[in-house]
């Protein structure tokens, strides 16, 4: 009695549990592909029918990678159907059962329709600002009027963006994490960002502007995140793209220069030949992207006016005439191990070879007479070089996987100086200084994601190693040198940064939630030589936590508003602490200090999108908080006419703005996008102490401003296969530390067509038609101030083109 007592409790038991395991609803997810090439198809219609009367039950679109779900089905029998412009209409029988939430169908296959294909034209356009709000994405290749340039170049009209004095600002913050491929890497700098003025355009697939970043990217850069999607091609068997442009810049002169110097760079020649090769077969990936800028650029062609409390005045000019040859490519490959695993082994390297000739007249204001002469060679080459190892294990459901990275980096700055330095009547002296700067950089992580019931579970580790030895040797002439010879040597930057994040995503039908917090830990160690005159070893650590947050509430099917807030930090980057003083400028000298803290920012966002049949509206309202700003601060001693600009913790700022983007298809042939940001910049009143050359302090008084800008893009599609663009930018007057800096406007077009049946293409553009951006500024300090006017290259004409196969 007691054994069959047993055997129906125990059968009661599996009967419970079998009952419990049966799920009401389930989530059916799978992905879209070309049968034939292989290639992913991103914007497909999947619906899913009862199998008599053919009811519809549910349907959805393939995002971008060509994954799909359907969500919330009852288990039973099931059409499952596939459509898709050009393709063969795809119909296959489905069974759901019960015993999972989660179901993945694996990959469905589709035909290409080949008569279908000959008839139609497909045109999409995506909405640049994404489901979420916290993420715009902008295809380089829609960008027709900057197109052939340098990628600085081409964000320079793409909402919220500004650029300035080589780097970009977000909503008026130059405080901007720059990645690749969603790694930051020596090209465009591990702290600072850099050298994007050099990259060229043709390398870029699309930019990502993240305004408000989650804890699974690293916790630098206050104003967010810019990600530079390279080109990479996986498609089945052997293809490619090459492509040429070519290019004049500075077609006339727009203000002639003082006496006695070298003429100004005119009619200036950029040529850039890229490629991009793909071999797919089976199992294996290989590929190769290579991009090579060579440009003549008049860099730089400041007109400045110096006027001090004793009544002194000089007037002086800078004039930098820029050779540029950059060099750039990515190569690797992809074994897919099998279904679930991937192992990505690649490379990334980079030479950038700069010589400026320079030129820099000084004239007592007063009298008019030549009180210097400052001529120089500036020979720079970047070298970069970085190894990646990636696996990546995808789970059998989709979206739920594991990624390895590991990453080094060796990147070596190699720069020598040489400039005569004449005084009329007195002397002339040639003088000269070398930097070595080796950059070692070691990067792994772990991160792990999973798809949740109504959400996605984020998280992972990080470790950072990097050093950075650097050794400036002055070269001093025996009589009437400038160099202060004491203030050269050798200086180690050491930075170890172990993080962990965890983010979670929650979504139901009106609702959506996000938090997320990153842990890091930061210990730097800047050895400074004990020979230094100035400077002593310095340093700081942190161990801080870093959280985000949105929610977001779906108003209807075309409205959403969210809110945001997270916190971030700017630490301090080699180049704010290096201790040797540069002379680029004979009379304004700038160095780092080894005493900086780092920058810790609050931001608080709200936003809020309508969508509409042809377009949609993006409003965002915002502000930052910042405490113990990073920013230079330009001082002078012992009332001398020589400008110290050394890097300081300047107190509080703020930032506080509105940005609205309103994007409208007026018809198949126009369509317009328009960018509006008003933002409110306030840096407190505050003092300073420097240590260079000797002990001095400076104080400043508050400042503040209302500034903004407006970006209006409009494009237009004629004939038929031909579009054009038009560019209009205004950026309104801004603060400046110490000062202020005057409105600019500029206005772009380009022009591009299709040829040889889709495979090739061509275009011309034209940046600044009107010659009108020219950067005015003006700058207080404490026994001083200067106004500046800098009528460096903006107008330029290009010419390319590229061949798909």
């Amino acid at each position: 009695m007691k054994k069959i007592k047993s055997i129906i409790a125990l059968c009661l038991m599996l009967l419970s549990v079998s009952l419990m395991a049966q799920k009401s609803s389930v989530n059916i997810s799978g992905s879209i592909k070309n049968k034939v090439s292989g290639e992913t198809l991103p914007f497909v219609s999947v619906s899913l029918k009862t199998p008599l009367q053919e009811k519809l039950i549910n349907g959805t679109i393939s995002d971008e990678n060509g994954l799909f779900v359907l969500k919330n089905i009852k288990p039973g029998d099931y059409i499952l159907e596939v459509s898709y412009v050009g393709y063969q209409k795809y119909s296959s029988p489905l069974f759901i059962g019960s015993k999972s939430e989660f179901i993945n169908i694996g990959v469905v296959n589709i035909k290409e329709n080949i008569e279908q294909l000959n008839q139609v034209e497909l045109t999409t356009r995506r909405n640049a600002v994404n489901s979420a709000m916290d993420k715009k994405t902008y295809a380089l290749d829609n960008n027709v009027s900057q197109s052939g340039g340098s990628v600085l170049q081409s964000m320079s009209n793409l909402p919220g963006i500004t650029t300035q004095d080589g780097q970009v600002q977000l909503r008026g913050n130059p405080k901007v994490m720059v990645l690749i491929d969603g790694k930051q890497t020596a090209i465009t700098g591990f702290g600072n960002q850099n050298g994007l003025d050099n990259i060229p355009a043709s390398a870029v697939d699309k930019i990502e502007i993240i305004n408000n970043p989650s804890a699974k990217y690293d916790a630098n850069g206050n104003a967010g995140i810019i990600n530079i999607k390279l080109k990479k091609e996986d498609k089945t068997g052997f293809n490619g793209k090459v492509g040429l442009s070519t290019g004049l810049g500075a077609l006339w002169v727009r203000k002639e220069n003082l006496p006695g110097i070298r003429p100004q760079y005119q009619a200036t020649p950029k040529i850039n030949p890229s490629v991009l090769l793909n071999y797919r077969k089976e199992k294996v990936n290989f590929f190769l992207q290579a991009d090579n800028l060579y440009t003549e650029t008049l860099n730089k062609n400041e007109f400045v006016t110096r006027t001090y409390t004793d009544g002194s005045i000089i007037n002086q000019q800078t004039k930098r005439n820029r050779n540029t040859n950059f060099f750039n490519s990515k190569f690797g490959v992809d074994w897919f191990m099998d279904d679930f695993n991937t192992l990505t082994i690649s490379g990334l390297y980079s030479q950038e070879a700069i010589k400026d000739y320079g030129d820099q007249p000084f004239f007592d204001g007063n009298t008019n007479q030549s009180t210097r002469l400052w001529q120089f060679l500036e020979d720079e080459v970047l070298t970069a070089a970085m190894a990646s190892v990636v696996y990546e294990h995808k789970y059998q459901q989709p979206g739920h996987k594991l990624n390895v990275g590991v990453n080094y980096t060796f990147d070596r700055e190699d720069e020598k100086y040489f400039f005569d330095n004449t005084v009329p009547g007195n002397y002339q002296e040639k003088e000269s200084f070398f930097l070595i700067a080796d950059q070692k950089v070691l990067d792994v992580n772990i991160d792990y994601t999973k798809p949740l019931k109504h959400g996605l579970l984020e998280t992972g580790i990080k470790f950072r190693r990097r050093e950075i030895p650097t050794n400036m040797q002055f070269n001093p002439s025996a009589n009437n040198s400038v160099l202060d010879t004491g203030a050269d040597g050798k200086a180690t930057y050491k930075e170890i940064i172990p993080a962990v994040y965890g983010n979670l995503l929650y979504e139901v039908k009106k609702f959506e939630a996000e938090v997320g917090l990153r842990i890091e830990y930061m210990d730097l160690n800047y050895d400074v030589d004990p020979n230094h005159n100035t400077y002593k070893s310095d340093g700081y650590h942190y161990f801080q936590p870093f959280p985000n947050a949105r929610i977001s509430y779906k108003m209807d099917n075309r409205s959403k508003i969210s809110a945001f807030y997270n916190r971030r930090v700017d630490r301090p980057d080699e180049g704010d602490i290096r201790i040797f003083p540069k002379y680029d400028d004979a009379e304004i000298i700038k160095v780092g200090n080894p005493a900086l803290n780092p920058q810790f920012t609050n931001s608080f966002e709200l936003g809020y999108k309508n969508n509409w049949n042809r377009g949609y509206f993006y409003g965002a309202t915002y502000h930052k908080i910042s405490e113990g700003t990073i920013s230079r601060v330009a001082t002078t001693i012992n009332n001398g006419t020589l400008i110290y600009n050394t890097s300081q913790n300047i107190g509080k700022s703020y930032n506080t703005g509105i940005e609205v983007v309103i994007s409208q298809e007026f018809s198949n042939k126009i369509n317009m996008n328009l960018n509006l940001n008003g933002y409110y910049n306030k840096i407190d009143a505050f003092t300073i102490s420097n240590l260079y050359p000797s002990p001095h302090t400076f104080t400043s008084e508050e400042q503040d401003v209302y500034s903004g800008n407006i970006k209006w893009n409009t494009n237009y599609k004629f004939l038929k296969n031909t579009n054009a663009q038009i560019t209009a930018i205004y950026l309104a007057p801004d603060i400046i530390p110490q000062g202020t800096i005057d409105a600019r406007f500029s206005l772009d077009f380009g022009v591009k067509t299709t040829i040889q049946k889709g495979k090739g293409e061509l275009f011309f553009n034209a940046t600044d038609l009107l010659n009108t951006m020219v950067i005015r500024q003006k700058i207080t300090g404490s026994n001083f101030n200067y106004t500046s006017d800098n009528y460096y290259e903006t107008q330029v004409l290009r010419l390319g083109y590229s061949y798909k196969f």
